[in-house]
């Protein structure tokens, strides 16, 4: 029997809810490109509910102890004396989300002799160290496209925050105020603007649709090139670098992920080619940005605000500079985890280890690594190496 150690972000302050602000989820058929939602034999959760902190478990308890496995859930995973650390040396399976990564370093991996798979409950395999997992014949699966629509409703909020100025109006309302003037003197409409979207993958190019309506004009950049004719449909311009696609951008949002390839691919440099008061989103990884490069360029005025979810390393400690840097709109990495977000990755979660256990074959939708090699989505979307450098910082956080 195999033992599972689960890494999920802490519970509300006040406990797991008792009721919910709606009842029950919509009812979804498939993904917008024929893709089907995942299908685990069973679940043992409610839809709707808070699966993805401490006490919500995956909705995985039943189904793994009734088969007789070992589930550990824990937050505690930063630092040698980590639950995460103390709990390696038998793990067969580790799980983790995007939110609050479980950073499988190779040093974690060598402390792990008996570790055979991770698996991301969520999008984005980068807090592992890919390159150490073929080298150990470990497998990667994470839940492709289970919140890719979660995410890039995220990115449009955030592109009609910054550039409406909507949280500073807010919070005038919040300190009694009726200060228009201060509200609209940084609001604009985004009718007419470009925006730019780094990767046309599943949230890109849903972005790309979602803003389609507002009439503003769209471009791309990936390196597989979308099919003529999305290309007509959406009226999109293709850019094959990021200079060329910021240089016309008023909005450049990146839905790419992290890989050695990727990373810091927006720093001091590559900003000089955006337009002076563009706004940049972020919602893909935040090591796809130079940290205080970021920083600098919105105290310079270069970029007019900054966007997004996703930090390095996360949880971001306290003196993180993007907490205080200047006209940003971030939020804790919560673009995909939405209550209706977190009912798919439960059940694929549970779709992946039911194929794991019964020696069925995982789907190539979900797969990053097996084999020693990048195979599935993995194959198309990453690049061999390691992206977890750095990750040590998450110890710093402070609840």
């Amino acid at each position: 029997m195999a033992k599972i150690v689960c890494v999920l972000y802490d519970d509300p302050i006040t406990g797991q809810p008792e009721t919910y602000a709606r009842d029950g989820l919509p009812t979804l058929e498939r993904y917008p490109d024929g893709q089907t939602l995942p299908t685990p034999n069973a679940i043992d959760f409610t839809p709707g509910s808070l699966l993805g902190s401490v006490s919500g478990e995956l909705g995985l308890r039943k189904y793994l102890e009734s088969n007789g496995h070992t589930l550990v859930v824990t937050s505690s995973k930063d630092g040698a004396d980590s639950v995460l650390d103390r709990e390696l040396h038998d793990a067969e399976i580790i799980i983790s989300q995007p939110f609050w990564p479980a950073y499988m370093t190779a040093e974690r991996m060598d402390k792990a002799p008996k570790l055979k798979m991770i698996v991301t409950a969520g999008i984005g395999s980068d807090h592992t160290d890919l390159q150490g997992a073929m080298d150990r014949g470990i497998t990667v699966a994470e839940v492709t496209y289970c919140n890719s629509n979660s995410v890039a409703e995220h990115v449009v909020m955030s592109v009609l925050a910054l550039v409406r100025n909507y949280i500073p109006s807010h919070n005038w309302v919040l300190k009694g105020g009726w200060n228009i003037a201060d509200c609209v003197a940084r609001s604009y409409d985004v009718e007419g603007m470009h925006v730019g979207t780094v990767a046309a993958g599943r949230i890109g190019l849903r972005v790309l649709r979602l803003l389609k309506p507002f009439d503003m004009h769209l471009h791309y950049m990936d390196r597989h090139r979308l099919p003529e004719a999305v290309e007509k449909e959406l009226n999109l311009t293709y850019h094959s670098t990021l200079e060329s696609l910021a240089k016309v951008c008023d909005v450049v949002t990146l839905n790419c992920p992290l890989h050695p390839e990727t990373e810091h691919m927006v720093n001091a440099e590559s900003l000089k080619n955006f337009k002076r008061g563009a706004y940049l989103i972020n919602t893909a990884r935040g090591k796809l940005c130079d940290r205080d490069a970021i920083a600098a360029a919105l105290e310079s005025g270069q970029l007019a605000g900054y966007a997004g979810d996703v930090w390095f390393p996360q949880p971001a400690p306290e003196d993180h500079p993007w907490r205080s840097m200047p006209n940003h709109g971030m939020t804790p990495h919560i673009s995909g985890t939405s209550l209706s977000a977190q009912a798919r990755y439960a059940a694929g979660t549970r779709e992946i280890l039911e194929c794991y256990f019964e020696n069925r074959p995982i789907r190539d939708e979900y797969l990053i690594v097996q084999g020693g090699e990048l195979a599935g989505v993995g194959a198309h979307s990453y690049s061999a190496g390691n992206a977890t450098k750095g990750s040590e910082e998450a110890e710093r956080f402070k609840k």
